[in-house]
């Protein structure tokens, strides 16, 4: 079954950001992201070292798209057309009707609501238009801004699970949430 046809993401709107398909052109943005490591800290890979990994990641991207496994849009600002992170559906289950969101932010666009913005984008679209059961989100338990954001949307804690990631020299637990279409109603106010 495919949830979304054509080649591909639609482009998600709000207030001030577009949700898009990423292309060649985003890698040295990307790069500028996941190359930070204040913004990779708590992520599950270490931070990139080269732009080649922007190309491969994007590649990935469209690879994933084209199976169905992965839903990964670039956030972009409507007013200056930058990209400043991206907002993914991954582990994507079909037949389950459920999905895995992650997000990641360029820290100098933290503390703006810029991702709470990209959060309800994705969210609305995943209930109401890719009709989702379930929105699962693994987070490592000293991302305190992850999780505060994740519990505004109605995220349930819903395990704790030790020693899950390796990155790098470091051994890393994660803690497990879950939205159901049912406990979702409305995207909390943006500040």
């Amino acid at each position: 079954m495919t949830l979304i046809e054509g080649a591909q993401l639609p482009t998600l709107t709000s207030q001030r950001l577009h949700l898009r398909w990423l292309t060649d052109d985003d890698a040295p943005a990307l790069f500028a992201v996941f190359s930070d490591p204040k913004a990779m800290r708590y992520w599950s890979t270490p931070p990139w070292a080269t732009l080649a990994e922007s190309t491969a990641y994007i590649a990935g991207i469209h690879r994933s798209f084209a199976a169905q496994s992965l839903f990964q849009w670039g956030i972009v600002r409507t007013d200056d057309g930058d990209v400043i992170g991206t907002c993914t559906l991954a582990q994507i289950d079909v037949a389950n009707r459920r999905a895995e969101i992650g997000f990641m932010l360029r820290p100098n666009c933290w503390g703006k609501g810029f991702m709470t913005e990209a959060v309800a984008a994705l969210l609305e679209f995943s209930f109401k238009i890719l009709k989702l059961h379930r929105i699962e989100a693994d987070v490592d338990p000293r991302n305190a801004a992850s999780i505060r954001l994740l519990e505004r949307f109605g995220f349930k804690r819903e395990g704790y699970l030790r020693e899950r990631w390796f990155v790098g020299e470091e051994v890393n637990d994660g803690v497990f949430y879950g939205l159901l279409h049912h406990e979702y109603s409305s995207p909390p106010s943006i500040h």
